[in-house]
C-alpha cells in the first residue's frame, strides 16, 4: 500500500506541475487584458 501512495503522489505532483504553466499564462492574458482595459498601455514608436 505504501508503494502505491508513494506512486500516486508523484502521479499528483506531476499533474500540478503540467497544470501550473496553463494557469500562469491564463492569468498573465487576464492581468495584459485588464491593463489595455483600463487605458494602462503604451504604444511603441
Amino acid at each position: 500500500m505504501k508503494a502505491e501512495k508513494a506512486r500516486r503522489l508523484k502521479e499528483l505532483e506531476a499533474e500540478n506541475k503540467r497544470l501550473k504553466c496553463p494557469l500562469a499564462e491564463a492569468e498573465l492574458d487576464k492581468l495584459i487584458l485588464k491593463e489595455a482595459w483600463e487605458g494602462n498601455f503604451f504604444v511603441l514608436p
